[in-house]
């Protein structure tokens, strides 16, 4: 398929576009700079201006657009970002594709678990409610403005299949919201965030380029949870990531410390979530790091 990638720099884009071009995919991506390669080509989502000849003979769309979550404390000025990024980038996509002759087969956004909002004990798959916070609007903002595909798809006989994949906290050995938290742990300097008891979604960088691309050949449509089946709470978490690289992880993050260092995404990060991919088990998937364990050992390079 040609496959046309946003977001192709980030910690998931830059995983999943080898991955696609070696099971045989021909990938365009966007870029908001100057186009430097022959399979870039230039847009601007704050405009919503797309290079025609990207979006020429598409079969695919992968949106992985979005500003970083965790990089950068929320001010407002950065919260309109983090929004915007996300919003005005999806909307310009599906303008273009409503405008060209022939829609994609597949249009797979990139969503997340924020949608739940902080759920407590709550076991959460892709039927539960909404939930509230910034997060979770932003994530209502997204997946809204792929419905014109969505409901085109539903009265069209080939119309085209919307996968919204919310994503978990992705565990890499190179970036992400771990890599910070893995250095602390290095050096002995890692514990438990809050009272630790908070559930938080994970899975490994690995597992969701393989689910992505899982969703892009296969035929599941709406919200599909990409978390790993076996959520595990903060403490134990952090625990296993010590144990794997041999270090205790005895200093816990208090709230204070926490909202000093971050911002108001403190409160995020306190979130429990205990989300369940139950229609990606259902379709089929198989996970190579089920448990915290295996993620452990991965994300460690320890086997």
């Amino acid at each position: 398929m040609r496959v046309v990638v946003t977001g192709s720099t980030g910690l998931i884009g830059s995983a999943l576009v080898p991955a696609l071009r070696e099971a045989g995919h021909d990938v365009a991506r966007l870029v908001r700079s100057t186009p430097r390669a022959p399979d870039e080509f230039v847009w601007n989502p704050a405009a919503g201006t797309i290079d025609p000849t990207a979006l020429a003979g598409v079969e695919a769309v992968v949106n992985l657009a979005g500003a970083g979550i965790g990089d950068r404390r929320w001010t407002e000025a950065r919260r309109r970002v983090i929004r915007d990024s996300r919003v005005l980038g999806t909307r310009t996509l599906v303008r273009a594709l409503q405008a060209g002759d022939r829609p994609p087969q597949v249009f797979l956004q990139a969503s997340a678990v924020g949608w739940y909002g902080d759920r407590g004990e709550e076991t959460l798959t892709e039927e539960s409610a909404p939930g509230q916070g910034f997060l979770a609007d932003v994530v209502r903002a997204v997946e809204a403005e792929t419905e014109p595909l969505r409901a085109a798809g539903s009265q069209l006989c080939e119309g085209t299949r919307v996968c919204l994949a919310r994503t978990g906290l992705v565990m890499s050995p190179t970036g992400g919201a771990f890599a910070p938290l893995l250095r602390l742990i290095r050096l002995g300097l890692g514990g438990r965030v809050g009272n630790g008891r908070q559930w938080w979604p994970w899975i490994t960088l690995d597992d969701e380029v393989r689910a992505l691309l899982f969703l892009l050949e296969g035929s599941a449509a709406g919200p599909v949870n990409l978390t790993a089946p076996r959520p595990e709470r903060n403490g134990p978490l952090i625990a296993a990531l010590g144990r794997a690289v041999g270090r205790p992880t005895p200093l816990p993050v208090p709230y204070p410390a926490l909202r000093l260092a971050v911002g108001q995404f403190a409160r995020d990060i306190l979130a429990s979530q205990r989300v369940l991919p139950a229609r990606l088990v259902n379709e089929g998937f198989e996970f190579r790091h089920p448990d915290i364990a295996d993620a452990a050992a991965w994300i460690t390079g320890k086997p």
